[in-house]
């Protein structure tokens, strides 16, 4: 763990901090998804570098891996119950940057409501919902 000078906010932000680990929690935050899932919407990732992110948000407790006992293998990842918790916190990051920075969200949180897990539904979710 990155040394985090006994601050919270800071160990916190040493969690998330990783080109990808803010968007995979974003976007787990909507539901349930498998690796290739989670792959098409984070353009550019390569496949090391999204398994790496995703071992590194397992094994601090945001996320969780089930492996389904299938043939082919089924592999999903969701937000655990502190994943969960990283939501409200994230939600107000990106409302303070919004104010303060003048970047506008792509991925609302108003997209999560209308999530069916369809593909529309990821295109929806995408492009921000953006009807």
């Amino acid at each position: 763990m990155k040394k985090h000078f006994g601050c919270p906010v800071q160990a916190t932000s040493n969690l998330l901090a990783g080109k990808w680990k803010v968007l995979i929690v974003w976007h787990l935050s909507f539901g349930q998804r498998r690796f290739a899932e989670i792959r098409d919407l984070l353009p550019g990732v390569s496949e090391k570098v999204l398994t790496a992110q995703l071992r590194d948000l397992e094994r601090d407790g945001v996320i969780r891996r089930i492996a389904r006992g299938v043939v082919p293998p089924r592999v999903d990842y969701m937000l655990s119950d502190a994943g969960e918790e990283l939501v409200p916190v994230m939600e107000a990051m990106c409302n303070w940057g919004t104010k303060h920075l003048g970047v506008e969200p792509n991925l609302p949180r108003a997209a999560r409501a209308g999530r069916t897990g369809s593909s529309r539904g990821l295109r929806e979710e995408r492009l921000g919902n953006r009807s």
